[in-house]
């Protein structure tokens, strides 16, 4: 995966992660905690996939400046 696809992911998980996010807060806000802990279960998810992503981006940076 080149560099753009990796900064391409890491915005889609973290845009993913937010949807859940709110998902979790409507959830919770109607008392189904149920369904609001899963769907901050997969924001949380995201979040780590995003930063995997991110994190291999910079790494790129580094690897192609040394």
């Amino acid at each position: 995966m080149n560099t753009a696809e990796h900064h391409r992911q890491a915005a889609s998980h973290y845009h993913d992660a937010a949807r859940h996010q709110q998902d979790a807060a409507h959830f919770h806000e109607a008392g189904n905690f149920e369904k609001a802990s899963h769907h901050a279960q997969t924001a949380a998810e995201h979040h780590e996939k995003a930063q995997r992503h991110a994190a291999a981006a910079a790494k790129e940076y580094v690897r192609v400046g040394d």
